[in-house]
């Protein structure tokens, strides 16, 4: 079979993957792309997860695509909603088209002497060879294989059914069941007060608490916003003021920590009423931010416990029993059912293996450039969304600043871009910089940011906005089209615009 080449391979099929076909379809359309998706349905995060309740932990107004804007009431939008309005988009643009399912990306080798990556991918119909310019990772951060579950002692002779949200039985029935919810982040906030809707007994164990902030279940300013203005100004007025309330609320609890921690336990406290222990279940020991806020819609999750209908267990485990799980503080929680709602693996590019002229590359050691690229690694961008705020907001903004960089490649006649630190030392930080237990047990897994532009990941929209859309392209970025001799002397050199 003849060996495909295109200019761009998008791997990856959700909200990222399908923004990057946009953007690249309407702002490079002389390029070629395909996206290779691993799976046979398109959606990625919302496709995967059918957990019960499943939802969104951050407004769809930001999360929804600035190019089509999210009209649908809810502002936390179900899982089943944000699937459907993913396909919608795909069909509408086009971009479904670009689509082949079932393609896994195994490995991807750059050759300086071709400037092209080789990508190797199993197919339903076999392993096979595609070539292309620029490869584009859309793949999340995330193993969709696996999940992570700690290793609970006596997990093995508990009899009844144990479950991670990443893998939800589609039989698992939990009506009249006494269910056990392990963990405190967006996923088992999520769960609790559905499976109590379900007819379950459920308790949440959690080790430590979050911070868990309700917001209304439809969003009262964009409902008046679409009433009085014009369908297009509506939705720009109201992303603009989610974007501006978002960046707000995240600067006021970094620089008012103590007071932010007060507020949120009083809201809490106004919700499950004066006698509740809100300084054990929902006071964590970290400042606000420090790892991502839990938002429940309507406060689902506080009214489930205030009527009874689930109860918040601060506690650690010391091991499972036949029947349940027995507690460090000697307490135990009977069980039928457990979801260890433990969190997730990190994957940096959905575990690719990568190669630059034949010699293996390894991303962790490598400083990320402007939180996309790799120091070294030509023309290869990894989407990595916001951790305080709406993951499509930056993955808008990186595609973006990827087509501005294919576009400029074009006009000089240039074929390579490599991100290259130079001469002046730099010190490494840690990539992302939040405290949360599936970030600290992949620090290993991650790049490095640097300790200055371009190579530090600012965690802010705005600067972003002005930075990737506006600013220069090329600082600290070789752009060339050298013999692979040549390209070793330029990035010596740092030589930033050779031909």
């Amino acid at each position: 079979m003849a060996i495909e080449h295109f200019d761009v391979v998008v791997m990856g099929a959700g909200l990222s993957g399908i923004g990057a076909g946009y953007h690249l379809q309407t702002e490079c359309p002389d390029r070629s792309y395909v996206i290779l998706e691993a799976r046979d349905a398109i959606g990625g995060t919302w496709d995967l997860f059918r957990y019960p309740g499943v939802r969104s932990d951050s407004d769809m107004f930001t999360l929804g695509y600035r190019f089509r804007p999210w009209t649908g009431a809810k502002a936390l939008a179900d899982g089943e909603s944000i699937r459907d309005y993913i396909r919608e988009t795909a069909r509408a643009f086009g971009i479904d088209r670009h689509i082949r399912y079932g393609h896994r990306v195994r490995g991807i080798g750059w050759s300086s002497a071709d400037a092209r990556w080789t990508v190797e991918v199993d197919t339903p119909d076999g392993p096979r060879t595609i070539t292309c310019g620029f490869f584009l990772g859309c793949s999340g951060y995330y193993d969709y294989v696996r999940g992570y579950t700690p290793d609970f002692e006596g997990a093995a002779a508990f009899e009844g059914r144990i479950v991670h949200p990443q893998f939800w039985p589609e039989d698992l029935d939990v009506a009249g069941k006494r269910v056990v919810v392990i963990g405190s982040g967006a996923t088992a906030v999520t769960l609790v007060p559905a499976l109590a809707g379900g007819g379950a007994y459920v308790t949440m164990l959690q080790r430590s608490p979050s911070y868990v902030v309700a917001m209304p279940a439809e969003d009262g300013f964009a409902r008046r916003m679409r009433s009085w203005l014009p369908g297009r100004l509506a939705q720009r007025v109201i992303r603009v003021r989610s974007i501006v309330v978002q960046i707000a609320f995240y600067r006021l609890a970094r620089w008012r920590p103590a007071a932010t921690r007060t507020r949120i336990a009083a809201m809490a406290q106004a919700r499950l009423g004066p006698g509740y222990d809100v300084g054990t279940h929902f006071t964590p020991r970290y400042d606000p931010w420090d790892q991502r806020m839990c938002l429940v819609p309507g406060g689902d999750l506080f009214d489930a416990i205030r009527t009874g209908a689930a109860t918040v267990v601060t506690d650690r485990i010391a091991r499972f029993t036949p029947h349940g799980l027995v507690l460090e503080s000697g307490g135990e929680l009977p069980a039928d059912i457990v979801v260890t709602a433990t969190g997730l693996e990190i994957l940096v590019l959905g575990g690719v293996m990568v190669k630059v002229d034949g010699e293996a590359v390894d991303l962790a050691s490598r400083y990320s450039y402007k939180g996309l690229m790799f120091s070294d690694v030509p023309n290869l961008a990894l989407v990595f969304g916001y951790t305080n705020a709406s993951w499509t907001l930056r993955a808008d903004l990186a595609s973006e600043y990827v087509c501005r960089l294919l576009n400029v490649m074009r006009r000089r006649g240039m074929r390579q871009a490599t991100p290259h630190i130079g001469t002046t030392p730099m010190s490494p930080l840690p990539f992302v910089d939040f405290s949360s237990g599936y970030i600290a047990r992949a620090a290993g897994k991650l790049p490095k940011q640097g300790d200055r532009r371009p190579w530090r990941m600012r965690q802010n929209y705005v600067a972003d906005w002005i930075g990737l859309r506006f600013g220069r392209v090329d600082r600290d970025l070789v752009i060339s089209n050298p013999s692979p001799i040549r390209q070793k002397e330029l990035l010596g050199s740092g030589n930033r615009d050779a031909s």
